[in-house]
């Protein structure tokens, strides 16, 4: 069992879902708080999920304002970066460069990219942390290979 959250846990950085952070993230974890990293998870998609909301409310809106589509998407950047989603985290700085040339179709294609990474990242972690609990709190740091 151990070896499978192992597996489970490295192939999200084999397919480029997770950077350093996330290790870095795991390093806070010790016995006081056993399920830090998925508590910060947790809370980033709690707050990411408002955050989405607010961009596609501010897509609809004519003429779009793209500095506003900016700032929002800097806040979804930030948050991501936090916890390590690395393909979110790209899609992020496409969207804010689509935003800077005023790129209407670019903004759109890219945050509905933006979502299916979020998405995919959210169900592979949710699976992983299911695991983890599982095994319990022996899963400890560690660089990825």
């Amino acid at each position: 069992m151990h070896r499978q959250v192992a597996l489970s846990r490295q192939s999200l950085f084999d397919q480029g879902l997770l950077d350093e952070q996330f290790l870095q993230l795991e390093e806070l974890q010790d016995d006081a708080n056993p399920n830090f990293v998925e508590e910060v998870v947790t809370l980033y998609y709690r707050d990411s999920a408002r955050l989405i909301l607010n961009i596609e409310q501010a897509l609809e809106r004519k003429p779009l304002d793209f500095n506003k589509l900016d700032s929002l998407m800097h806040q979804f950047k930030g948050s991501s970066s936090s916890i390590g989603a690395k393909k979110v985290k790209a899609e992020c700085t496409l969207f804010r460069e689509y935003c800077r040339a005023g790129n209407r179709e670019g903004c759109f294609k890219t945050f509905q990219q933006l979502k299916r990474e979020y998405a995919a990242l959210k169900k592979k972690l949710e699976a992983y942390f299911q695991l983890a609990r599982q095994v319990g709190p022996t899963v400890t740091a560690c660089r990825p290979n």
